[in-house]
């Protein structure tokens, strides 16, 4: 027998907590195999479960697997399987425990007035409140992904038509979102629909290939099946494709945008165009401010691959210090930040990296990542080039002390588990074992996104991992700390 679902399972705990892919397609013969190439370009945001839902002019089709794009989405009868000129697809990724087919999106309803297939990206932070009160009046719930609540949300709804029952769930939920989904509506037509939240902080972009639209987490898996950028969703707008074309209505009043800062620190691809940013340029600025701040007096610059590559290029460009592959990369083992256990994560890390002994032998050298967060991947980095005979091994940190957990999708669930919350830079240092350890800051941080400051009252990002400043209301996380909320920058309505 299972004991009932608490707040602490579905906020607390990593399991339903995830950063991943989405995308849709509109308009094309064989669209599944567009959205199977798309999720392919997006895998980076999800490596433990994919899905794709398909229309055909008459019913849905729903496929799910756990594991890789490619190893799933093969075989010249995929357009068979998953036939229609409309379909979306996931990239899932859970933070910790079993990967469960359940959870694997696109899930699938029929609903009052058609069917719905919907995926998300993000988590939204009054999901079990939300949940907790569906069940109460009935409701019967067969996974346990946050997503799964707006299903219910739209089939309660009252609304007459199908797109106001949508926008009617959106306006409950709280949190960082970005949805697809495909709709048979009430007016007989197929839709290709998407929506992101109120802020912006979950990233969605739409692009055109012939008359076909497209709906994506990035730009990169636009250019992965030629399709040209037609524009960015608005943060609280809603997107809706179908024969009389595309539309957008405005689930929510206009408020200060709020992106997520992360997206360019570590989770797009530095391909991405994100917010009309090169994530690339971004990173490399990145790494050029971090040595105008923590200069190091060493013989070479050494990124961890491959996250750290664009800064560690800024880095040395700017200190005018050799940039050499002291660390080489085995490319057939996924990114150790998103794999589901610490297990996984340190057996990960002797997997994924390997060092590059005669260069590093005798020479002192300073390493350069995106980020540190929990600390784990960087311990062992800096001890495998000991190992290999560096006399010095420094260590920088392109991106400001992550000393918060996030509530929107990252894997960053608890203070506990974050080094920076818990140590000061200098016992950091020796836990790490390096020689010196230096992180960029917050201003140069927003420095390198070509903002002359952070704005304290509105701050032009969701930048929570740095500062505590969480930009929503966090009504899950809340109630399970019996009501203590985190400090919060409160919305304003703008013309």
């Amino acid at each position: 027998m299972h004991s009932p679902l608490t707040a602490r399972d579905l906020v607390m705990s990593p399991k339903i907590r995830e950063e991943c892919g989405v995308y849709g397609v509109y308009g094309a013969r064989d669209a599944a195999a567009f959205v199977a190439l798309g999720l392919h370009a997006l895998q980076h945001r999800g490596q433990e479960a994919c899905g794709i839902a398909s229309f055909d002019g008459e019913k849905f089709h729903n496929e799910r697997h756990l594991g890789l794009v490619g190893d799933s989405f093969t075989g010249s009868d995929l357009s068979e399987r998953l036939p229609g000129s409309v379909a979306i697809g996931h990239n899932r990724y859970s933070t910790a425990g079993k990967t469960l087919l359940r959870n694997t999106q696109p899930l699938f309803a029929d609903i009052p007035g058609g069917g719905l297939a919907i995926a998300h990206n993000g988590h939204l932070t009054n999901a079990f409140l939300i949940r907790e009160q569906l069940v109460r009046d009935g409701a019967i719930f067969q996974s346990t992904s946050d997503t799964e609540v707006v299903l219910h949300l739209i089939s309660r709804s009252r609304r007459t038509h199908f797109i106001d029952r949508f926008v009617d769930a959106l306006r409950q939920i709280e949190g960082g979102f970005a949805f697809v989904g495909l709709m048979n509506g009430d007016d007989g037509q197929v839709k290709l629909i998407g929506a992101r939240d109120r802020l912006g902080i979950r990233p969605l972009v739409i692009g055109r290939k012939g008359e076909a639209f497209v709906l994506a987490s990035e730009t990169c898996a636009l250019d992965m099946i030629e399709a040209e950028f037609y524009k960015e969703l608005e943060p609280g707008e809603v997107v809706i494709i179908d024969e009389s074309g595309i539309n957008f209505i405005r689930a929510f009043p206009k408020v200060p945008k709020r992106p997520c800062v992360f997206e360019f620190v570590y989770f797009a691809r530095p391909d991405s165009i994100v917010g009309g940013r090169s994530v690339y340029e971004v990173r490399k600025k990145m790494g050029e401010i971090l040595a105008r701040e923590c200069p190091a007096d060493v013989d070479m610059v050494i990124p961890v691959p491959d996250s750290g590559v664009p800064a560690a290029i800024g880095y040395a460009q700017e200190s005018g210090l050799p940039f050499e592959l002291g660390i080489i990369r085995n490319h057939y083992v996924g990114r150790t930040f998103i794999q589901p256990t610490q297990q996984i994560r340190d057996i990960g890390v002797r997997l994924k990296h390997s060092a590059n002994k005669s260069l590093i032998e005798g020479k002192r050298v300073l390493l350069v990542d995106d980020s540190i967060v929990r600390g784990t991947t960087s311990t062992k980095i800096v001890r495998m080039i000991r190992d290999a005979g560096a006399r010095e091994v420094h260590f920088r940190s392109a991106s400001p002390q992550i000393k918060h957990p996030d509530f929107y999708g990252v894997d960053m669930p608890s203070t506990e588990r974050l080094l920076a919350a818990n140590h000061d830079l200098e016992a950091m240092t020796k836990l790490l074992g390096a020689d010196s350890l230096g992180f960029l800051s917050i201003e140069g941080l927003y420095a390198a996104l070509g903002e002359e400051a952070r704005n304290a009252d509105y701050p032009q990002f969701s930048d929570h991992c740095f500062t505590g400043d969480y930009p929503t209301i966090l009504a899950d996380h809340e109630r399970e700390n019996g009501g203590e909320a985190p400090q919060m920058s409160f919305l304003v309505d703008v013309a």
